[in-house]
């Protein structure tokens, strides 16, 4: 069995079975003419559908655990080195940032799904760290940070008596 035999319908070619292939079905023409508009509307302003659009909105990538000691963060920086990346620090978000670099120039490519361009994701930390004691490395196209957490000693408690109602207190 041939793989487009399983595929009901495409956009560019009928292959579907002969009962969706009748003009006079209005589902098969409501679902070129959604097709035809969503592909019109992405024509028009230059961009990628929305599969691809996807993969770049959270980019770099992250992973973070959180232990008792540390929290760890890594981020998927792949064809990338230490030189192209940033970290830092401050009024507790973490900021990765940095730019990748295309190898060749665009007049010679002809098609591309790879990303290139300048990047910047910051990550708010709910835990305080020892910012002067931060660690990052970069091995194999993945930038790990480690971020000591900071020992807070426990708020003060104070007990408060309850009187009971009507009695005064006594200053």
């Amino acid at each position: 069995m041939n793989m487009r035999d399983l595929i009901p319908w495409g956009r560019n070619e009928q292959t579907t079975p002969s009962r969706y292939r009748e003009e006079g079905d209005p589902f098969m023409t409501l679902h070129r003419e959604m097709n035809r508009l969503f592909d019109d509307v992405f024509r028009g302003f230059d961009m990628a559908p929305l599969g691809s659009m996807s993969r770049t909105a959270g980019w770099p990538q992250v992973e973070v655990v959180d232990n008792d000691k540390d929290v760890r963060i890594s981020a998927e920086l792949p064809g990338m080195d230490e030189k192209g990346v940033e970290v830092l620090m401050g009024d507790g978000v973490l900021t990765i940032r940095g730019e990748k670099k295309s190898e060749i120039a665009d007049k010679e490519r002809a098609f591309s799904e790879r990303t290139y361009g300048r990047f910047e994701r910051r990550i708010p930390l709910a835990w305080e760290v020892e910012e002067d004691k931060i660690d990052a490395s970069f091995k194999n196209g993945v930038l790990t940070i480690t971020l000591p957490k900071a020992v807070v000693s426990p708020p003060e408690v104070k007990r408060i008596a309850i009187n009971r109602a009507g009695e005064e207190t006594k200053h």
